[in-house]
């Protein structure tokens, strides 16, 4: 299960989105460090895709991908050297797959902002610098431990050494660090741009692929019944909800993909997620480390085409069922049969 944490400066509005997203009620406040715990809830991710799968085989289990949010406490400047809540707030980001960073960008006399005044750049530039600081501490520190074990011809430590020797070097020219040193600016990140509804994606944010959601009214929808909340975003124009769309752009961030399986008797019909690109096995392996272990082939058709089909069998006459060896990458959307040994 996928897992992501919500960040941004006190008074972003990061608890008012995770109530958008959770419909979970965390406490929301107009004054800093409102959220000191973590506030943490499971979500299932919606997809039309298995909603028409759902229709067609009327299985007794139907089970979603799940995605867990955690809101994780306002960052102020200085977090790294534990100003504030900053080392409950760095030891959090550490512990989720995906930074989700809430940046204000709307006006509100009653609701303070922490610098004194509405700056969405400089917002991100502030969080991405204690994250950016704190990492160089921590891969410093780790350059100096494999360092010293790397004395001894130690293989692993070399290559320990020689990432974080790198990680450091990245840090200091004030870049990212790298996927595999997996430190906090190795998470990937999407910004959402808190904004007043039916405003855009400020222009400064543009360049970072920000979305623009308003919160407090995503919060005030997700409170009514589904029917009533379809009309109101219908008259407000908005398309799609909170929650589809920040899992529709989570997903591209982290690069993911989605595919289905049936179980036999249509007692299970479940969507899973793997990386874009990931191979058959690895699929399997999702579902059953021995699926992957003994993995023979899979048979493999789009989502769609199944549902055109009507069921299996017919897709099978219709020659729509591929079987698919290890080597095949599995496609988004596609629905897996997985034939394994043991």
């Amino acid at each position: 299960m996928m897992r992501i944490g919500i960040v941004g400066l006190p008074n972003a509005g990061k608890s008012t989105l995770f109530n958008a997203l959770t419909q979970a009620a965390a406490e929301v406040g107009e004054y800093p460090f409102t959220t000191i715990d973590p506030n943490v809830a499971i979500v299932e991710v919606p997809d039309e895709r298995l909603d028409a799968l759902f229709e067609l085989f009327a299985p007794k289990a139907e089970v979603r991908e799940r995605i867990e949010f955690v809101d994780i406490a306002g960052l102020v400047r200085g977090a790294h050297e534990g100003e504030g809540l900053g080392n409950r707030f760095l030891g959090h980001i550490r512990e989720v797959d995906a930074i989700l960073h809430v940046v204000r960008a709307f006006e509100h006399p009653n609701v303070a902002h922490p610098h004194g005044e509405i700056d969405p750049l400089a917002d991100v530039e502030a969080v991405d610098a204690e994250l950016l600081l704190a990492d160089l501490e921590s891969a410093r520190a780790r350059l100096e431990k494999a360092g010293k074990a790397a004395k001894s011809g130690d293989k692993q430590a070399i290559a320990d050494a020689e990432l974080c020797r790198g990680a450091v070097a990245e840090l200091e020219a004030g870049r990212r660090a790298p996927r595999e040193a997996d430190l906090l600016t190795s998470k990937p990140a999407l910004v959402v741009a808190n904004v007043t509804e039916g405003d855009e994606v400020p222009p400064e944010l543009r360049d970072l692929g920000a979305i623009a959601i308003g919160a407090r009214d995503e919060a005030e929808l997700a409170e009514l019944e589904p029917t009533e909340a379809e009309s109101m975003r219908a008259e407000l124009g908005i398309a799609a909800g909170a929650l589809e769309r920040l899992i529709a752009a989570a997903y591209s961030v982290l690069d993911l993909i989605t595919f289905f399986t049936v179980a036999a008797d249509n007692k299970e019909v479940r969507a899973w997620s793997v990386p874009a690109g990931a191979k058959a096995p690895e699929a399997a392996g999702r579902i059953h480390t021995d699926m992957q272990q003994g993995f023979v082939r899979a048979e493999a058709i789009a989502w769609d085409e199944l549902v055109a089909a009507g069921s299996f069998a017919a897709a099978r006459d219709q020659g729509k069922l591929r079987s698919e060896g290890k080597d095949y990458a599995v496609r988004d959307g596609d629905v897996l049969t997985i034939k394994f040994t043991g």
